[in-house]
């Protein structure tokens, strides 16, 4: 199942991380699941989905402002990310990604461009060996405005010395690829864990 990328070339690849770079997203849910349900709230698999690429912490004051709950953002998220650690032993990369990776290291620079924080970042890419291939990250901590706003690619953009136009984006989410799009950036989408077991083949957005 490959990737199909948009015509180049691209001087720079940004990455977003959970469920482009590492199949997480079925570990994040089930670390969501548990952690909501100590709070007696419950997150639809599909509503998870479509919030991919939201910091934690928009997540649990979305769900408050849904469903009228109280839970305190800041312990929630940390209990969330406390369980999602818990089951790193499972996490494996994504091949059709890791492909392109091992393609393009060292002819330009990548970064992680992604809505987790650093912390998750680091122990995500470590667990499966692949932290050392991204000189530059960048988490939640650094940007005012989460996906779908263009903040945190053009930040990446602008660490790297890139200009956005040559820069190719690789994401999982509709929220990622209109980031990417909003900052002027092609981009490739990956299909997630459904659409991969349904033969979904990874396509650059019209």
């Amino acid at each position: 199942m490959p990737l199909h990328l948009p015509a180049g070339p691209f001087r720079a690849y940004l990455f977003d991380c959970d469920g482009t770079i590492v199949d997480s997203m079925p570990l994040h849910y089930l670390a969501w699941k548990k952690a909501l349900a100590e709070w007696g709230c419950t997150l639809e698999e599909d509503l998870f989905y479509s919030w991919g690429g939201k910091p934690p912490a928009e997540i649990i004051a979305s769900l408050n402002r849904i469903f009228g709950l109280k839970m305190p953002v800041e312990a929630v998220a940390e209990r969330k990310e406390c369980l999602y650690f818990s089951l790193l032993r499972d996490l494996e990369p994504i091949p059709e990604v890791l492909e392109h990776i091992n393609a393009q290291q060292g002819r330009i620079p990548f970064a992680v461009v992604s809505g987790s924080t650093r912390e998750s970042i680091i122990k995500s890419l470590t667990s499966v060996g692949l932290l050392d291939r991204f000189p530059l990250l960048i988490g939640s901590e650094d940007y005012a405005h989460s996906k779908p706003a263009p903040d945190a690619f053009l930040i990446a953009a602008a660490r790297l010395g890139i200009a956005p136009k040559d820069c190719l984006v690789f994401e999982d989410t509709d929220l990622g690829i209109q980031a990417a799009t909003a900052a002027g950036m092609a981009s490739v989408r990956v299909p997630q864990p459904r659409e991969r077991r349904n033969g979904t083949v990874g396509r650059a957005p019209a």
